[in-house]
């Protein structure tokens, strides 16, 4: 289930109107949170700062756009991630 954004928010972003992309896009959205929280070293909520929560939108829109092509990449997002990295030492 998602965290930071909604599948209404995903699909209004994705200007996605058949239902029949649901699950789908929910499946995209919870890998796209799994990543951003992984890369960021935080948990999502939907209270999380609009940066990271562009981050997921982005992900999952590409992915999206873009299913023949693979994964994509955190580069994408990565100028909105690298405030919110936790220091690793």
């Amino acid at each position: 289930m998602p965290q930071s954004l909604t599948l209404a928010e995903a699909r209004a972003f994705l200007r996605v109107s058949d239902v029949a992309e649901d699950a789908v896009l929910t499946l995209l959205i919870d890998a796209a949170e799994a990543r951003v929280a992984a890369a960021a070293g935080v948990a999502l909520t939907a209270a999380s700062p609009a940066p990271l929560r562009l981050s997921v939108l982005t992900l999952v829109a590409h992915a999206y756009e873009h299913k023949d092509v693979g994964e994509p990449s955190l580069a994408l997002v990565e100028p909105w991630l690298t405030p919110y990295r936790k220091a690793r030492l």
